[in-house]
């Protein structure tokens, strides 16, 4: 295959120039700016240490994921690999998740400050990257700097979910600086293939940097003077492309049932919010105030104006940096870095019914910041008499932007504090209505929980989820009838929604009507097999249902025994229900064992009333009893929408 090769190049190029910079007058400029990026960094979204999950996609990712307790070892890396769970295939942000449970456990501090320092090194290697590529260094940390501490980062560095921003970054930034160690060497294959296995990886934590291939051509035109163009240029990044349709492909599949329809969301509307999104966008890099999660679609007509306004700006913008290419190509290469690199999230094709995402900015809005970074170079250098004042207003602006963003980071403490600001921002948002609900519920707040859920089915009667938790909070307030009646509407709304399932089958069980639960546990388990607290909950019905007919020993072994070797024989409750199994089999001595076990488990974890419970059971099994009960162990699971 034909490469492009560095020789090449003219030998006045910016990266020529650019080869002798640190180990001359900037030596000691970038291990200060590396150091003062990281500190930076720290100071603004380190303060999430202290924070805890929020119930926006943290269960699923972490705090409930049972996968995670496999750790890093040779099955846990399996399922990596292997699962599209959240409806992505991406592995190395999982073994990220495994990495930090072998280290934390289920402790949110770990996982914050794994993310923090996977951004900070991201700022680094974007600075490293760009200084090697231009040979000004300046420039360069000034553009890192903006990426660094911009409020529009907070989503994806204080959000525990949102590892795969910061990882795929990383890695994204790691391609472009092993791009420019692959320019300015000889050809060599070890160097290109750098280039690619970096983009790879970047692909396996998340697949939103499939556009990298477009943004290598735009800096082989500037800063790495690699034209007049030439197919080699091309030719070079055909397997690049060639990953990057992959992970297309994959992502679709993954994604699956996921895509929101045609019908939900039209293509007309999708077509008119685009633009919009892109001046959006711009004008919150300028103006970070209102920054919330999530974004939902307007009505079509409130986007008809502002949609054609939108799209003669962003063509206006687009023809002045065309016109302007060769006198400023850094506000060409920039610009069209921001266009093309937010394709891939503009929600042509969308999971979820969000407009638009703060998180989509993490790699695009990098275009605009090498603009404006090298644009602010420019004056200075035409108005070198005034050096020392843009100097401090350079130093002014990021240092209003680290305390925008050290407050935005704030708003992420807690789910109470997030969807209170957020219904601040929008109080007609009702995801933030139903999600505060169920926050307010976790803290027994009931009253304020029910007005929030009834606020969401309000605003948007066709939410499914805002039923689901209105039937949890009726249901912990012992509103039983409200409740069911609540978790019927769901499924009237979705059929196929284990959870609604998983809540009505419990309630009915709550009622004595255990032959409906059943049905309903069997329902959850056809729809998601692994649904791991049905499965114990439906095993300890068979096991302790006071109904003789209704009990089957070998059923609730099976299920128990399933659910047992997912945690790994790490869950006291779930040892607790296998105890159950075995004695209604008439095999207490496993059933003494498997008691024992959780009650030791309990034990160390200090859950006292727990202890109480199992060391009842447990003398209970001594004498060869059986245990009956009339209501399942625990309460509805948090549903995740």
């Amino acid at each position: 295959m034909l490469m492009a090769k560095p020789d090449e190049m003219s030998p006045s190029s910016p990266v020529d120039d650019g080869m002798h910079a640190v180990g001359s007058r900037h030596r000691c400029l970038v291990p200060i700016v590396c150091v003062y990026l990281l500190l930076a960094v720290a100071l603004v979204f380190g303060q999430a240490v202290s924070h805890g999950f929020v119930n926006y996609d943290d269960a699923i990712y972490v705090y409930e994921n049972q996968a995670l307790t496999r750790g890093m070892t040779p099955q846990g890396i399996a399922w990596a690999f292997s699962t599209i769970d959240a409806n992505f295939w991406h592995p190395l942000t999982w073994l990220s998740y495994l990495g930090d449970f072998h280290l934390y456990g289920f402790q949110p501090w770990g996982y914050h400050l794994t993310s923090v320092l996977l951004h900070a090194a991201a700022a680094i290697v974007l600075f490293l990257a760009l200084g090697r590529m231009t040979g000004q260094w300046g420039p360069s940390a000034l553009a890192a700097a903006l990426f660094a501490i911009h409020p529009l980062r907070a989503e994806s560095v204080v959000w525990v979910s949102e590892r795969k921003d910061v990882l795929s970054g990383l890695l994204g930034m790691l391609t472009l600086a092993a791009y420019a160690g692959y320019v300015r060497h000889p050809f060599s294959w070890f160097r290109y293939f750098a280039v690619v296995v970096s983009f790879a990886l970047s692909l396996m934590a998340k697949p939103a940097l499939v556009t990298i291939p477009f943004v290598l051509l735009l800096l082989d035109y500037w800063p790495l003077g690699r034209f007049p163009f030439s197919w080699r240029l091309v030719v070079e990044k055909i397997p690049l492309a060639l990953l990057a349709m992959v992970f297309c492909v994959l992502t679709v599949v993954a994604e699956g049932e996921a895509v929101t329809g045609l019908a939900l969301l039209p293509m007309s509307l999708r077509i008119a919010n685009a633009p919009v999104s892109y001046v959006a966008y711009v004008a919150k890099l300028f103006c970070p105030v209102g920054l919330a999660v999530p974004y939902l679609h307007q009505e079509f007509g409130l986007y008809s104006w502002r949609s054609a306004g939108s799209l003669l700006l962003l063509l206006g913008l687009s023809e002045a940096a065309w016109a302007h290419r060769q006198r400023f190509p850094y506000l060409f290469v920039g610009w069209f870095w921001y266009l093309g690199t937010l394709v891939p999230m503009i929600g042509l094709v969308q999971v979820g019914q969000h407009a638009m995402a703060d998180r989509y900015t993490y790699v695009t809005q990098i275009g605009l910041y090498v603009a404006l970074a090298w644009g602010a170079a420019h004056v200075v250098a035409v108005w070198s008499r005034r050096r020392s004042v843009c100097g401090v207003a350079a130093a002014l602006v990021l240092a209003l932007l680290m305390a925008c963003a050290w407050r935005q980071t704030c708003f992420w403490h807690d789910s109470e504090a997030l969807w209170t600001h957020t219904l601040a921002c929008n109080p007609r948002n009702h995801v933030a209505h139903n999600l505060l609900g169920f926050a307010l519920a976790d803290s027994r707040k009931f009253d304020e929980a029910i007005a929030h859920q009834k606020a969401a089915i309000e605003i948007n009667p066709y939410l499914e989820q805002a039923h689901l938790g209105l039937a949890l909070v009726l249901a912990n307030q012992g509103r039983l009838d409200e409740a069911m009646a609540e978790c019927r509407k769901a499924l009237a709304l979705q059929p196929l929604d284990a959870n609604a399932h998983y809540q009505l089958g419990w309630i009915l069980a709550s009622r004595g009507r255990w032959d409906e639960a059943i049905g309903q546990y069997g329902q959850v388990l056809q729809i998601e097999p692994a649904h791991l607290v049905t499965e114990k909950n439906l095993a300890w019905l068979r096991a302790t249902c006071p109904v003789t007919s209704l009990r089957n020993g070998q059923e609730a072994l099976a299920l128990a025994e399933r659910a047992n070797g997912r945690t790994g024989g790490k869950r006291p409750e779930v040892l607790d229900v296998l105890a159950a199994a075995y004695a209604e089999l008439g095999r207490f001595p496993e059933a003494v064992a498997s008691e024992g076990q959780a009650l030791e488990l309990a034990a160390q974890q200090n859950a006292q009333a727990l202890v109480d419970v199992f060391r009842a059971r447990l003398t209970l099994y001594q004498a060869g009893q059986p245990f009956r009960q009339d209501r399942p162990p625990s309460a509805p699971r948090r549903h995740q929408p």
